[in-house]
């Protein structure tokens, strides 16, 4: 199956006969806005990592043609489950910086009420939240109401036995859940290709769930599918899947050097696929975007990224100590001699 295209990397706009999509001035501002300013964020939070801010950080940079495409096509009331990198993801929702930072900063587990944003905390364990999304999934279809539930994951992801048994307990169950993959190509150091023999698309196919490709690196194309498919969820389909073919442009984390394992070359490649260049190339072209939106968009991402340093900074370091005490209900020797070390640690510090 060949992923599903509307705006080639050069810009070149293909309206595609299954998946039509109205490409407005408007609607192309606004992909184009909140692209630069998820990229804008995610710079910031690796800088603030960098200086020491933040412990880890896992950038969203290349992938937010996948993320934005597809939150934009869902209705605010339906449920998303995030993996970890989901940040483009989270802003469009608009939780706030402070909120997306505090867990990295290792201050709190999560930043934000699920509640309030209907997106649930970043889920760390990799397929996790797939079994969880999947029962959530479940009590919305007794409710009966039209929500439906987004999953996000990679492609490492699927390696898992959660991811597969999801999979099949969704299908056979026929709930209003959405997978959303985005496959970046590595797990981590593992490349697609040594992952799996079969497309995960085609997999998804074989639990008996609908499954579609496209182009993750094209934002149009991402937000025309899932606008479509969900819209099927929503009218009694059954669950399906999304795999958004994109590339993870940084390290796995800040804790990562790709250096070690991918080539100049193969990263040069993908940058000219560059999902925001990409869409930035059809609006130049079609007189979308001037110097006026430009100087706009750069004071705002200006703004965005001071906001960033400025409520990281802010928020208070955490005593590290009281995870000593909270592991097991009696401290072991072994424990007492790491708190006892990581004590020092911390009283060696010049402040």
């Amino acid at each position: 199956m060949e992923p599903v295209q509307l705006l080639d990397p050069d810009g070149e706009l293909s309206p595609h006969p299954r998946w039509p999509l109205d490409v407005t001035p408007d609607l192309c501002r606004d992909l184009f806005r909140r692209m630069t300013l998820a990229r804008c964020f995610d710079d910031e939070a690796l800088a603030l990592q960098r200086q020491g801010e933040l412990g880890l950080w896992l950038q969203s940079l290349g992938q937010e043609a996948a993320q934005i495409g597809s939150m934009t096509a869902l209705r605010s009331d339906d449920y998303v489950f995030p993996s970890y990198r989901e940040h483009a993801a989270g802003l469009v929702r608009g939780i706030t910086p402070a909120e997306l930072l505090i867990q990295w900063r290792g201050n709190a587990g999560s930043g934000w009420d699920p509640s309030r944003y209907r997106f649930h905390i970043n889920t760390l364990v990799l397929a996790a939240q797939l079994p969880h999304a999947t029962g959530y999934a479940m009590g919305v279809g007794r409710d009966g109401t039209d929500e439906i539930v987004v999953a996000y994951f990679g492609d490492g992801a699927t390696s898992q036995g959660e991811a597969n048994e999801a999979f099949n307990w969704a299908a056979a169950a026929e709930v209003p859940l959405l997978f959303f993959c985005q496959n970046n190509q590595w797990a981590i150091s593992t490349p697609t290709q040594t992952q799996m023999r079969a497309p995960l698309h085609q997999r998804a196919r074989g639990f008996g769930l609908d499954a579609h490709l496209v182009d993750g690196n094209d934002v149009l194309a991402v937000h025309a599918v899932t606008s479509a498919v969900a819209a099927q969820i929503r009218g009694g389909g059954g669950p399906a899947l999304i795999e958004a073919v994109t590339y993870r442009m940084a390290g796995h984390s800040t804790s990562d050097d790709p250096g070690r394992y991918r080539t100049p070359g193969e990263l040069d490649t993908w940058k000219d696929r560059d999902p925001i260049a990409r869409l930035e190339a059809l609006m130049v072209a079609r007189g979308w975007l001037d110097d006026e939106l430009r100087q706009e968009l750069a004071a705002e991402g200006a703004a965005l990224a001071a906001e960033t340093r400025r409520v990281c900074r802010e928020l208070p370091l955490g005593d590290m100590r009281a995870l000593f005490g909270s592991v097991l209900a009696e401290e072991t020797v072994l424990l007492t001699t790491e708190r006892q070390q990581y004590e020092a640690l911390v009283a060696s510090y010049i402040d």
